[in-house]
């Protein structure tokens, strides 16, 4: 049986896990929803990554989109605790990485030290 993380990000998109894996060095599930999530995609990512088990953070673009699934999941998984970035960036993926890593960091996420500096 495959190894499953206790942690779990939820991200819109692929260029969102690939800044987030770049800063950090816990064993964490990322998982891209590609935008708004209907119901059955949800139950889904729900069965599949045991969500309302394990410890799940939402962190998502500060734009409509990401509002908009952020309310979606914060009402889905009420145990979720959400992670931001600054309006000034909008985005996950163009968030720089020392400010990806200090946010993570304070939400108890190991990150490779490097990006703290």
């Amino acid at each position: 049986m495959a190894h499953e993380s206790e942690k779990v990000i939820i991200v819109e998109g692929l260029t969102d896990k690939n800044q987030i894996n770049k800063v950090i060095t816990d064993d964490v599930t990322i998982i891209c929803t590609n935008g708004t999530l209907g119901v059955e995609r949800f139950d889904e990512l729900l069965e599949t990554y045991h969500l309302d088990y394990k410890d799940v953070f939402i962190f998502v673009d500060e734009d409509r989109s990401g509002w908009k699934l952020r309310k979606q999941l914060a009402r889905e998984l009420p145990h979720a605790e959400h992670i931001y970035v600054s309006s000034e960036y909008r985005e996950v993926a163009t968030t720089p990485e020392h400010i990806l890593a200090a946010a993570l960091l304070n939400k108890r996420i190991a990150v490779n030290p490097m990006f703290l500096l």
